[in-house]
């Protein structure tokens, strides 16, 4: 196919391979695309293009790579640090994926479900469950970010601490290229030892290397039992602690291990109706432990309470409420679920997707807090997130100064993350967001593996320029 001579060329042709409904060239119908969900982040585009199918996403690819054209690959656009919408300099395509949103196989005797990239996550939940099976990646933007938006980011979420993060989650892809080609990876086998593992190039490159167009999804049998209890303790060495006498008696049978400031607490009572205080008295820290099993006559919250007995007269835990219905579950992980959104409906604040060794949480949260507050004496610290596997949310929000004092709020909390051995991205990915930060961190041998490899696939720069390196 011949480069367009313009913009207007360029545009015509795409419209060649998606049809005319399947572009949007107005400004008011691209709106919706060109912001991040956060609203931190606004681009602009030349158009946003809807493929419907794999040979369309290559078709489109080759028209741009002919053009020098760049390209944004976007899912639900629900990320939180940019990466799925364009700089300003208007000459990118948005392609959103979301018309690719068919299921298309299941598979019992193997555990596999293989998805289009546009599928949003909690539909694949659902076909997995209609299926007797379980697909258990699950966080807060399940109802709307897709399956190739999170392996693009390689997401978390809740459950990463027995079934991992989406990345352990995958057996095969299929990517276009940034030539135009397809690579089909869409394997389901457990074990292919042929060379290098190509599909984990693509996993976590947030759209720079190529877009995953459909995945092999792995799938678990379906637990039939649940128990969940948020514990007061009084402190997050006593979590740590709490911790390991949970994993030592349930091993994989612990799903989620998350936990809670009173801060965070306070705002979900504040702002999310129906929601209640747990504790006869407030504690400073909640823990929010569930374990379950694929037995339905495993006696597990018996054994969950006898740990937390055992918690109690170890000084570990001060008070436990342990739900005796789904509903009661339902409630308690709802105080966990929302206290996002009642940080954004309390106002702005400087939020930290970070990671430190489990063993020195503490003592990071003890020396960065002091820090801070000595810094900021205003300064409110939202603190949350997957004790279990490391992942802290450590957002931090002054009242009267918005995001004003960003940049040295960043400063001293990633000089902690730094000293304590931890990563200024656990979930969320790297994007616009932090980009400049990632020099600063991360090793300049990684760097330059990380620069050679996109230097190979895509030397021209055109996949989601301007974000991670």
């Amino acid at each position: 196919m011949n480069a367009p001579d313009n913009a207007v060329d360029l545009i015509e042709q795409l419209r060649s391979v998606v049809g005319a409904n399947a572009i949007l060239t107005e400004p008011a119908d691209m709106a919706g695309y060109l912001t991040d969900w956060r609203g931190n982040f606004t681009g602009r585009a030349l158009a946003v293009v809807r493929p419907a199918n794999t040979a369309e996403v290559a078709a489109l690819v080759k028209i741009c790579a002919s053009a020098a054209t760049p390209i944004v690959p976007q899912g639900g656009n629900t990320g939180q640090v940019g990466g799925s919408v364009p700089d300003a300099n208007g000459r990118a395509i948005v392609m959103s994926l979301n018309r690719m949103n068919r299921i298309r196989a299941i598979d019992t005797d193997s555990d596999t479900l293989t998805a289009e990239a546009g599928v949003i996550l909690q539909t694949v939940q659902a076909a997995a469950d209609d299926a007797d099976r379980l697909f258990p990646l699950s966080l807060g933007a399940e109802g709307s970010c897709t399956i190739g938006g999170n392996l693009a980011t390689n997401a978390g979420g809740t459950n990463v601490l027995r079934y991992g993060n989406a990345r352990d989650l995958v057996l095969g892809l299929e990517v276009v290229t940034p030539k135009g080609d397809i690579w089909d990876g869409l394997s389901v086998l457990r074990k292919d030892n042929t060379g290098y593992d190509i599909k984990n190039w693509f996993i976590g490159s947030e759209g720079t290397l190529g877009i995953i167009t459909a995945a092999s999804l792995k799938l678990y049998p379906k637990p039939q039992t649940r128990a969940v209890a948020l514990v007061a303790v009084e402190n997050p060495a006593n979590a740590v602690q709490l911790l390991n006498r949970i994993k030592r008696a349930f091993a994989d049978r612990l799903v989620g291990f998350e936990i809670i400031s009173r801060v965070c607490l306070d705002l979900v009572l504040r702002h999310i109706p129906n929601t209640r205080e747990p504790f006869a008295t407030p504690q400073a820290w909640q823990v929010l432990i569930e374990i379950n099993d694929s037995r339905a006559d495993a006696p597990i919250g018996e054994w969950m309470e006898a740990e937390l007995a055992a918690s109690f007269e170890a000084g570990e835990a001060i008070d436990a409420v342990i739900a005796i219905s789904e509903t009661q579950i339902i409630e308690l992980w709802r105080l966990r679920e929302q206290i996002s959104e009642a940080q954004r409906l309390e106002g702005k604040n400087v939020k930290h997707d970070i990671s430190i060794p489990i063993s020195k949480i503490p003592a990071f949260l003890h020396a960065c807090d002091a820090a801070l507050v000595k810094a900021f004496p205003e300064i409110s610290l939202v603190c949350f997130g997957h004790l279990g596997d490391g992942n802290l949310h450590y957002n931090c929000g002054i009242p009267t100064q918005g995001l004003t004092n960003a940049a040295e709020i960043n400063k001293i909390v990633y000089a902690h993350v730094d000293q304590f051995g931890g990563s200024i991205s656990a979930e969320h990915g790297i994007g616009q967001l932090k980009r400049a930060e990632l020099p600063m961190h991360k090793s300049p041998v990684a760097l330059d593996l990380m620069r050679a490899m996109k230097a190979t696939l895509d030397p021209h720069n055109l996949m989601n320029p301007g974000k991670v390196l």
